[in-house]
């Protein structure tokens, strides 16, 4: 295994859309293309419901190993103006489709969605539910920090219909925690894990990371002992992307030389695999671990999981619609970006614009490759018919898979494709594949993280 992962551990998207954005088509893009896109999705299964994202930007301090968009500030008087804007983004978006929709799932991120008070995280998911159908079947779900997640945040959502909340562990050492600017005791997420459970919580997940500055085999060891110790529901096991001619100034504070050897982060990586397995957790996808009781390892055996620009869920939504600063959103026929400023951003929404500023229709070769991406990410498997051979380069594809079926990465018979269980760490590999545009289009520098 070793050497493979030392063979396939190359830059790599992490496919929670195709085409991945740096391909999309942006000279044919338009909002108007947009919001027909919208129309036709919600249009064809408006009782299958929505998929909502609300990304809450902002941060108290800088975590210097995080590639998500944040705006740093100590203002708390930017809750309420932002507030508002979401919510009004969320009434254009619903004055566009025409009526109330359904919603199956919700999921707040960031930033730190937890650095605006109970009371206005209250006001912001009552204003949402207010201009949809009522349902008691939506999955509402944050990502949660244990230092300034308090009980009464936990109770305010919760009082609102959350049930799921995950929170961002990383590693225990404090010498990383140090270097990454993220200085939490494991007593802070024990007790915010606790609290979640008194409240009724159903799942409470874990993120912890791999390949951080200063970190070795034995401080992921110790972190997974602890972590298994008060036994989250699900984690997320997920490799640092180290990607600083992305992000700008925000992954500082350490060098690159400070980051683990390429050998040392495979036996974080392998260790950390083993580890869960042992103490029960089951392998659901790419990063992602869990209880065999939990929502999203049942819906890995349903053949209901499914993947988006939130990551992992239980459900499919054809139309995910992404509110806030630099949220994207997902009409199965398009994706849109929204502006990345808040400023801007506030300020669009406020002359009654749906604040995008790039995005992408697909065409009939995208939608097919879509499909099958899915299929693996989700299934580990896939299967292709005679239709589709007409409009998809799958010669192509079948030489890209070659040398992982030599690997026995991945058993081909005929028109299907399945993952072995020694490929499934691959996953992201074997779905670059699939991925024509990046295969005819190869980038010039490195735009991705490492696929370990």
């Amino acid at each position: 295994m070793c050497e493979l992962v030392q063979k396939y551990n190359v830059p790599g998207p992490r496919y929670t859309s195709y085409p991945t954005v740096p391909y999309w088509d942006l000279e044919t893009f338009s909002g108007k293309k947009w919001k027909s896109s919208v129309l036709k999705a919600f249009g064809e299964s408006p009782e299958e419901g929505i998929s909502v994202y609300i990304h809450l930007p902002f941060c108290e301090s800088m975590c210097t190993f995080c590639g998500c968009h944040k705006r740093i500030t100590k203002r708390h008087e930017v809750e309420r103006p932002y507030i508002n804007a979401v919510l009004k983004e969320w009434e254009l978006y619903v004055d566009l489709m025409g009526s109330k929709p359904v919603i199956k799932e919700l999921h707040l991120g960031g930033g730190t969605p937890t650095f605006f008070s109970p009371e206005n995280l209250k006001i912001l998911i009552e204003g949402i539910v207010r201009l949809s159908k009522k349902t008691d079947e939506i999955e509402f779900s944050f990502e949660g920090h244990p230092n300034n997640t308090t009980k009464e945040h936990l109770q305010a959502l919760y009082d609102v219909g959350f049930r799921r909340v995950c929170f961002g562990v990383q590693d225990y050492n404090l010498t990383v925690q140090r270097a990454i600017n993220r200085i939490q005791p494991f007593e802070n997420v024990k007790n915010v894990t606790d609290w979640a459970r008194e409240i009724g919580y159903t799942s409470v997940g874990h993120d912890i990371i791999y390949g951080l500055p200063f970190q070795e085999s034995a401080d992921v060891e110790k972190t997974i002992m602890k972590t298994n110790a008060i036994k989250p529901d699900r984690i997320a096991f997920y490799s640092y992307a180290h990607v600083p001619w992305l992000k700008g100034n925000g992954q500082r504070g350490y060098k690159e030389s400070d980051l683990p050897s390429s050998e040392e982060k495979k036996s974080q990586y392998e260790m950390g695999k083993r580890m869960l397995s042992e103490f029960g957790y089951k392998d659901v996808g790419m990063d992602h671990f869990a209880l065999p009781t939990d929502s999203l390892y049942k819906a890995l055996e349903t053949g209901t999981l499914h993947r988006n620009f939130m990551g992992y869920t239980p459900s499919k939504t054809k139309l995910m619609v992404g509110l806030g600063v630099s949220s994207i959103s997902d009409s199965w026929y398009g994706f849109a970006q929204n502006v990345k400023n808040v400023e801007e951003y506030e300020n669009l929404v406020s002359h009654g614009v749906i604040p995008i500023f790039r995005g992408h229709i697909l065409n009939a070769e995208d939608e097919i490759l879509r499909r099958h991406i899915l299929n693996i990410m989700c299934q580990f498997e896939t299967t292709w018919d005679v239709e589709e051979e007409r409009i998809v380069d799958f010669e192509n594809i079948l030489a890209n898979l070659s040398e992982l079926e030599t690997d026995g990465l991945v058993e081909i018979n005929g028109t299907n494709i399945k993952v072995t269980d020694k490929g499934r760490p691959f996953v992201r590999n074997i779905s670059m594949a699939f991925d024509l545009k990046m295969h005819r289009k190869k980038p010039n520098t490195r735009i991705f993280s490492m696929t370990v």
